[in-house]
């Protein structure tokens, strides 16, 4: 099995202050307004918040400590400031919080937006504007598809790396016929399209799809179903994510399908979910992940700095969010300007090498990061040494098999 990453150089508090003399863009007019501002626009409140949200703050921190601490008093400004909002999940908000950030805020950056719908507003409003966005949290495909623009880019997963590991690799492992659901709206609608097409690529079928209410706490008219449905469903796929994800497997295991001959694959999952219900709960159950926090010494190390800011251990998205600030940051430092243009073509083709992945290439055709990937098993309790070690990595991806090739549709 592959390493999962490779941490990059992690600072002291002693060598960040010692890096905070001023750089060479300081008053230079290379740098617009004299510093940096990296805006995270999050669910802070939602059902994403706890694989997102505000620990998806302090990765960024992270990354603007370790990037100043790297180059001192040579970078290109050691002025660099991390705002947050809460966009709520709602594209409309997200609308109107991305173009505050960027107008009445200067952000020159605004990084992770977790929501399909709202990732694909801030994307609109990005390419209007001229300005970055580094999207993390969404899965949607469309955001380096038909939606591309030259100013988004795309880290960490999608919904076709994830039906590639988890709907291809179920359904060859004997999972034939599959039950689909999934939140109704453009994350969910994405999902589903990419299983359905993986699940039929490896020689099985979908039952039944049927979209449900998002948010939702409640799942019963769905999986009280499944079981009935002819012919009746090897696995039920759960599309949902977050809080939403936490409130079906505590119902499916209510209900119990497993017992039913109704395996559960979730298309989605993060250790904070499997955190909030117990391993035991969701014990066997395969998905694909893009990062673990103890997949390797590197990860750890990472990890533990992590834990000792927010006493949790990060999900992916989290050490995604911190990658995706640290490459931008280089990117301005190997331009010596935050102009958008400039900065783009520092970011296209780029090799990601630090505490996220090891195999990074950012696509210049369509600015998606491509890397390994990673098939995992929930562990049950009795194999669990330590609070949040739930899981087992079966099987990597390499990148080149991980996500799509560039979608014709694309064009920047």
């Amino acid at each position: 099995m592959r390493v999962l990453g490779r941490s990059a150089a992690l600072a002291t508090a002693g060598a960040l202050l010692a890096g905070c003399a001023g750089g060479p863009g300081g008053g230079g007019g290379k740098i617009s307004d004299d510093k940096l501002v990296l805006a995270v626009l999050t669910d802070q409140s939602g059902v994403y918040a706890d694989l997102s949200g505000k620990n998806a703050v302090e990765a960024v921190k992270m990354a603007v400590a370790d990037f100043k601490a790297k180059y001192g008093d040579k970078a290109v400004t050691d002025k660099i400031e991390v705002i947050s909002a809460d966009h709520q999940n709602k594209p409309e908000v997200a609308n109107s919080k991305a173009q505050e950030l960027y107008d009445r805020k200067k952000a020159d950056l605004i990084l992770d937006v977790p929501t399909s719908s709202a990732a694909l507003a801030v994307a609109t409003v990005a390419k209007n504007k001229k300005k970055l966005f580094i999207d993390v949290g969404a899965a949607t495909t469309e955001l380096e598809g038909k939606q591309c623009n030259k100013y988004t880019f795309h880290y960490g997963y999608n919904s076709y790396m994830l039906a590639n590991g988890t709907g291809t690799g179920v359904t060859k492992d004997g999972g034939k016929n599959w039950y689909i659901v999934y939140p109704d709206y453009a994350f969910g609608q994405d999902m589903q399209k990419t299983f359905t097409t993986a699940i039929k690529g490896a020689g099985g079928s979908v039952v039944k799809s049927d979209p449900t209410p998002f948010p939702n706490d409640n799942f019963s008219t769905f999986l009280l179903k499944a079981p009935g449905l002819k012919p009746k469903p090897q696995v039920l796929g759960a599309m949902q994510a977050g809080g939403d994800l936490v409130n079906l497997v505590k119902q499916y295991n209510e209900y119990k399908l497993r017992d039913k001959g109704v395996k559960l694959a979730a298309g989605l999952m993060f250790i904070t979910d499997i955190h909030s219900l117990g391993s035991d709960a969701l014990a066997g159950t395969r998905f694909t992940d893009f990062w673990y926090w103890n997949g390797n010494a590197g990860n750890r190390a990472w990890a533990d700095k992590f834990k000792a800011k927010t006493g949790a251990r990060p999900t992916a998205v989290h050490a995604a969010d911190y990658s995706a600030a640290l490459q931008y940051l280089e990117a301005v430092q190997r331009g010596g300007t935050d102009k958008s243009d400039d900065v783009v073509k520092q970011l296209e083709g780029a090799k990601v090498n630090d505490a996220f992945t090891s195999t990074g290439t950012i696509r210049a055709e369509d600015h998606l990061l491509t890397h390994d990937a990673y098939v995992a098993e929930v562990k049950p309790g009795s194999e669990v040494k330590e609070p949040w070690d739930y899981e087992k990595i079966v099987s990597t991806i390499p990148a080149a098999e991980a996500f799509q090739q560039p979608d014709p549709s694309c064009s920047l």
